[in-house]
């Protein structure tokens, strides 16, 4: 950004102060430009011809591919709907792929693809996705026949068979024309007492009820189904599941994405163990059957069902080695005599159990069959979740994601001794005392909204009574089922823990995802050319290291818990707040996610990546609502993530989702995007200001809607429907929210607190000529929803009246009473984050002195460096590093302010 001079900054300022009552000029497209930073630093202009390089997220090549799912951008009018795009690797050679639409430009082109690889292909590095005619693959096909009863997938190397109804998901998976596992089904257990201490606990089990299966995609390298139902056990239905089946042309596996959510009496319905459960066929003879867990570092736990090893009487060298190994013994003929004919008398262990009760310690019992004590096998620390159960013949590989960081898990084979062994994958453990999912207090008196403002002066909990449940949260699981031809060896039982682990993921390069102006464009690529632009890189990595570094002090993991941070810190006792009120989990408070992803974009690393991902898994199922009363909505931060009464669309919005979707094309994500468009109905009944003194009456509106904290949150989740093709509905109700606040008499300084309808997206002045502004309204993706819409639109009077905000909200009071005729009403707070805001102002209208003031903003708090100090010894449970003044409040907007600070008026930092 060139210098400007005192004359254009005097234009720029009479720009800004001009009134903004819409007009048919005022309505006229502006040019959507792109920022400084839409360019690789250094870089040449990027060429959609040449395509995108592509790169294995962790680094190096994985061992293994089961078949691999990708988002990539493109430039606005780089491509047509229909393009098709070819993968090649370094040597040239075509790889097999599958290509869809995930999003548009408004124009048509092109903005965002979806990609799937085939298993065992792109394992290189170097790959590029690039526009061409793909060939036919015909050997690496996956073909789907759909047909009344069943449908049946057949990726080349399985076939699955799955029903369209009954209490079985899977059928069957059969290879080489045998049958490896059958019967897979969902199971739960529920107590109708949170324990014993009130009496005698009766449990109940149940099994899925499939409602419908619907084919998603068909080949020809990826497949998926959708199975949606309840649990039922007797006449009761519910616990509501969907279950995504995802199948990759020539691989040997299945991955199963499943869905529950939480639908019954928190006081009466205590889920005790959730999982999924299904049958292995067993043909070989006992000795030649196998049983492996992995373990840390690559570890194995691996026994015969018939133990060959530490007898009295030796079979031979060769036979222990062969059982040891999971290959198949020499004929018996040749064993020890001695051995041979006893080996009836070796007891044959039929049941095995790997269960991670916490964090930090898992236990491997086994028992020979049921009536008969269990016995302890092994223990270790934190498993990855992996095992397997079958013969030399074949038998089934199989893993739950995040297996640790989500205890209390559970893997389960019974029946080994028998001619078919039973799996389940239990993602909540029985072993564990079962869920309890009321609220934490009785509501300490508070009967109106008055003793409620008191309790949020004292614990910054926004409690009301009922508000507090946990009906319509949700979770999501992955599991992988491996179909396999033979008992795995130790090292390839690793490789496939390591998969279910931690799953490759292709992602581009930072600099393309950069050059094509997505999300907003307002970053750029790390730059330590400059000495402060280098402090400030080296803040923004300490900052996310100390947050991933918290996670693991302070066992941020648990089945409800793993994904989320904490808010504030509780220097006193050493510990975040994890028991005061709202002071405890984050649930996506001033935009950590955002932090997160655009943090991922800029540098790539996978790290960050991890946790972002970790994150919007948990934001979106357990801090917002999918049924219920409060579908649509989200939770504010609490001691439990469904605890507050502030149940708002600035916590469930799109735009904590949306990275995470582009750049996987993830599915469930995708639904619950969509699970949000109509979240606006909701904003009657769940008044988001219904609590505060001061709120202006809504008279004749339905509701009352801040600009930012709700319907920016909604322009979010509208912006992008619209972009993936979805409803017109709400692009339309998008276009009339940016018409109705640009001819407001004072733009978003009257639309801080406005009537809105929401049948038609109309907001209406409420305030008159008052000049109105709230520290919140910015800071739950607002900027960064703002700047791509005006991106997309061009529309002259909605940017107008957005950088008149941008460029006041942090002004001195006079420069505010000489543009506005009076000073706003917002407070000083969050100065640091709102510097971004001038900075997006001065970026957009060229002004050079806004661009310094920007950096005297950001500067004018200096926020101490990260620097942890070691506590330990008796005032600590565990050591811990400390920075005891830091919060995810200020750090989040902290470090979007950098971000995009760097990126806006980099060239004039101070």
């Amino acid at each position: 950004m060139p210098p400007l001079t005192r004359r254009s900054f005097i234009q720029a300022s009479i720009l800004a102060s001009l009134p903004l009552a819409t007009t048919g000029k005022a309505e006229r497209q502006s040019p959507a430009t792109t920022p400084p930073a839409a360019r690789p630093a250094g870089g040449p202009a990027f060429n959609p011809a040449a395509g995108a390089a592509l790169r294995w997220l962790d680094g190096a090549v994985p061992a293994l591919s089961a078949g691999a799912t990708l988002g990539l951008p493109w430039p606005k009018g780089a491509f047509l709907g229909g393009q098709s795009f070819v993968l090649t690797a370094p040597d040239g050679a075509e790889v097999p792929l599958q290509t869809w639409p995930t999003a548009y430009w408004p124009d048509g082109s092109l903005k965002w693809t979806a990609h799937a690889l085939p298993a065992g292909a792109g394992l290189a590095k170097d790959l590029v996705i690039k526009p061409g005619k793909a060939k036919p693959h015909a050997g690496h096909m996956v073909r789907v026949q759909d047909g009344a009863e069943a449908i049946e997938v057949d990726t080349g190397v399985i076939r699955c068979t799955v029903l369209r109804y009954g209490p079985e998901l899977i059928r069957s998976i059969r290879r080489d024309g045998r049958e490896i596992a059958r019967a897979g089904r969902l199971v739960a257990l529920t107590d109708d007492q949170p324990d014993a201490s009130s009496g005698t606990v009766r449990q109940t089990s149940h099994e899925s009820a499939v409602k419908s299966v619907t084919v998603e995609q068909n080949g020809p390298v990826r497949a998926v189904l959708r199975i949606e139902g309840k649990h039922r056990s007797g006449q009761r239905e519910w616990l509501p599941f969907i279950v995504r089946l995802y199948f990759h042309a020539g691989a040997e596996s299945v991955r199963v994405m499943h869905t529950f959510i939480f639908d019954g009496d928190e006081h009466k319905d205590y889920v005790r163990g959730i999982g999924l459960r299904f049958g292995v066929p067993l043909r070989d003879e006992m000795h030649n059957r196998h049983v492996r867990f992995a373990g840390e570092d690559k570890g194995v736990w691996g026994e015969g069902v018939r133990t060959l090893t530490g007898l009295r009487r030796d079979p031979g060298a060769m036979f222990r080695k062969a059982q040891v190994a999971g290959l198949p013994v020499p004929p018996l003929e040749q064993m020890n005599k001695q051995v041979r004919e006893r080996l009836h008398l070796i007891p044959a262990w039929g049941d095995f159990t790997l269960s991670q009760l916490s964090a930090d310690g898992f236990q491997i019992r086994k028992r020979t069959k049921p009536g008969h004590g269990w016995i302890d096998a092994a223990w270790g620390r934190r498993a990855p979740g992996s095992g397997y159960v079958g013969g030399v013949s074949g038998g089934v590989a199989f893993g739950l994601r995040d297996f640790w960081q989500r205890h209390p898990t559970q893997l389960d084979i019974r029946n080994a001794h028998t001619d078919a062994a039973e799996v389940t994958l239990w993602m909540w453990s029985p072993d564990a005392p079962a869920m309890d999912m009321r609220f934490y207090h009785d509501g300490l008196g508070m009967e109106t909204h008055e003793d409620e403002r008191e309790g949020l002066e004292i614990t910054y909990e926004d409690y009301e009574k009922g508000y507090g449940s946990p009906v319509g949260v949700a979770r999501s699981s992955e599991i992988t089922l491996f179909a396999l031809d033979a008992t795995p060896s130790r090292e390839r039982m690793a490789q496939l823990a390591d998969f279910v682990r931690q799953p490759p993921q292709l992602v581009a390069q930072p600099a393309h995802y950069l050059a094509c102006n997505v999300f907003g464009g307002m970053w750029t690529l790390p730059d330590r050319t400059h000495p402060l632009k280098a402090r400030i890189e080296d803040e923004l990595d300490r900052r996310f290291d100390y947050y991933r570094s918290q996670v693991e002090q302070h066992h941020w993991y648990g089945f409800w818990n793993y994904g989320d941070v904490m808010h504030t810190y509780d220097e006193d006792r050493h510990t975040w707040r994890y028991d005061v009120g709202g002071y405890a989990w984050d649930n996506s408070e001033l935009s950590p996610d955002l932090w997160l992803w655009y943090s991922f974009l800029r540098t790539g690393r996978a790290d960050i990546f991890r946790l972002a991902e970790a994150m919007v898994r948990h934001t979106s199922e357990v801090d917002m609502y999918h049924l219920g009363q409060f579908a649509g909505l989200g939770s504010r931060h609490n001691v439990q993530h469904w605890g507050c009464s502030a149940k708002q669309v600035r916590i469930s919005a799109a735009v904590y989702r949306r990275f995470y979707y582009y750049l996987t094309a993830d599915e469930r994500i995708g639904d619950i995007m969509r699970e949000l468009l109509d979240a606006d109905a909701k904003l009657g009944a769940v008044d988001p200001v219904r609590k505060l003194k001061d709120a202006p009456p809504a008279g004749a509106y339905p509701v009352r809607a801040a600009f930012g904290t709700d319907w920016g949150s909604l322009a979010g989740n509208w912006l992008t429907e619209w972009e993936r093709g979805g409803d017109k509905r709400y692009r339309d109700k998008l276009l009339t929210g940016m018409r109705d606040i640009a001819a407001m008499p004072k733009g978003f300084f009257n639309a801080e607190r406005a009537g809105y309808e929401p049948a038609n997206g109309h907001l209406h002045n409420m305030v008159g000529e008052d000049v109105q502004a709230s520290h919140l309204n910015a800071v739950f993706g607002a900027v960064e929803i703002f700047a791509e819409l005006i991106s997309v639109t061009g529309r002259a009077d909605f940017e107008k009246a957005w950088l008149q905000y941008c460029a006041m909200y942090n002004a001195p009071k006079d420069l505010q009473i000489k543009t506005l005729g009076k000073s706003h009403t917002g407070t000083n707070a969050l100065r640091v984050g709102h510097s971004r805001l001038t900075a997006y102002a001065a970026w957009r209208t060229q002004d050079a002195a806004l661009a310094k003031r920007a950096w005297r903003e950001f500067n004018e708090r200096p926020a101490p460096l990260v620097r942890t100090v070691r506590v330990g010894g008796p005032d600590v449970l565990n050591p811990v590093d400390e920075v005891a003044w830091l919060s995810t409040n200020d750090t989040a907007q902290w470090g979007l302010a950098a971000i995009q600070n760097l990126a806006l008026v980099g060239d004039h930092i101070e």
